[in-house]
């Protein structure tokens, strides 16, 4: 085994591996697999020019920068698919900022190709075994047994797709029933691993926060509808266990990705929502989606947020076809959120 050396990124990805393990590594030819740990050096920089470590921070990264990497799959319409590659390479592809690599399939024309990384060796135990992520879960409940009634309320967000302003929908939600008095936590339950979501949820009043990383998931994307609905239920029963809270909830990508679309036609999941949140990048996607909500999963939103709410013309535009209310959430009016959330 060989030493890692002090000055390396501990990335996001690797939320939940004790940093006191990621001590050695080995250059151990086999096929990686979702989860697993790798030291690697950046050999290329293409479209992400920074790593998120494990506090949130962003680190600018250069050729030769040293981390820790995790083995995982990639779903973003704005960036790249990708996989976890079937062989040991010598490079891979950085997925994400948040340490995310593997093989990638596809991207959007508008990015650039993806930075390269150079696997060193699988970060290994005293007993040279590879690390991996998912068998370091800190979120664990203790038993997932129980009704609806004793669970707290949810305010679940979903949209046309990723960039549609969820997040931001989901951070006003936090901060309207904290300046409310409510207690509420939050979570993300799908998408690849990223701090910064659930930070800002955090930063908004959140009394905890959590996503699919806190289960050792580096992401959701391929994993069958099973271990999609493990983790909502999970983190359910982990965070939303008083009834006397509100639980606001982002669901990754749009409502016709895999396993948006698995979570949207789970009965469990359907019987837990209190709100439902729908956000849009225009009126028109806005229309649509509330039509497709309706058609394909029986869903009807409480209201309508995302960037085509912080349009005076585009809600107007939305008001001639949809009698669902809209708030505005790059500025959210109190008002407003008592009388859709409460």
């Amino acid at each position: 085994m060989k030493k890692v050396r002090p000055g390396f990124i501990p990335t996001s990805a690797c939320y939940t591996v004790p940093p006191r393990l990621i001590r050695n590594y080995e250059p151990i030819d086999r096929p990686p697999q979702v989860g697993d740990v790798v030291y690697g050096r950046v050999a290329y920089i293409g479209q992400h020019s920074s790593l998120e470590n494990k506090q949130g921070r962003i680190h600018a990264i250069h050729d030769g920068s040293r981390a820790v990497f995790v083995y995982g799959a990639r779903y973003a319409p704005d960036y790249y698919e990708g996989v976890v590659p079937d062989a040991m390479t010598a490079k891979v592809d950085l997925l994400a900022r948040s340490g995310l690599v593997g093989k990638m399939r596809q991207k959007n024309a508008a990015v650039k190709d993806p930075t390269q990384v150079e696997i060193l060796g699988y970060v290994v135990g005293e007993d040279g075994q590879p690390l991996n992520t998912l068998k370091y879960p800190i979120a664990k409940p203790k038993n997932t047994e129980g009704g609806v009634k004793k669970r707290a309320k949810l305010i679940l967000h979903v949209g046309t797709s990723m960039n549609s302003g969820k997040s931001t929908s989901a951070v006003a939600c936090v901060w309207g029933l904290n300046v409310m008095g409510h207690g509420v936590r939050a979570a993300k339950v799908t998408g690849t691993a990223s701090l910064k979501d659930i930070l800002h949820m955090q930063d908004a009043g959140a009394e905890m926060v959590a996503d699919f990383t806190y289960l050792g998931y580096p992401s959701t994307y391929l994993l069958d509808e099973a271990q999609v609905l493990e983790i909502f239920t999970d983190l359910d029963f982990k965070y939303a266990n008083n009834a006397a809270k509100y639980w606001v909830v982002e669901i990754a990508d749009g409502i016709l990705q895999r396993e948006t679309s698995m979570l949207l036609r789970s009965d469990w999941v359907r019987s837990r929502i209190h709100r439902l949140i729908f956000s849009a990048g225009d009126a028109l996607g806005a229309i649509g989606g509330v039509r497709i909500l309706k058609e394909q999963f029986g869903l009807v939103p409480h209201a309508i947020s995302g960037r085509c709410s912080s349009s005076p013309l585009g809600i107007q535009e939305l008001q001639t076809a949809t009698q669902v209310p809209v708030f505005n959430n790059m500025k959210p009016d109190l008002q407003r959120l008592t009388e859709i959330l409460i």
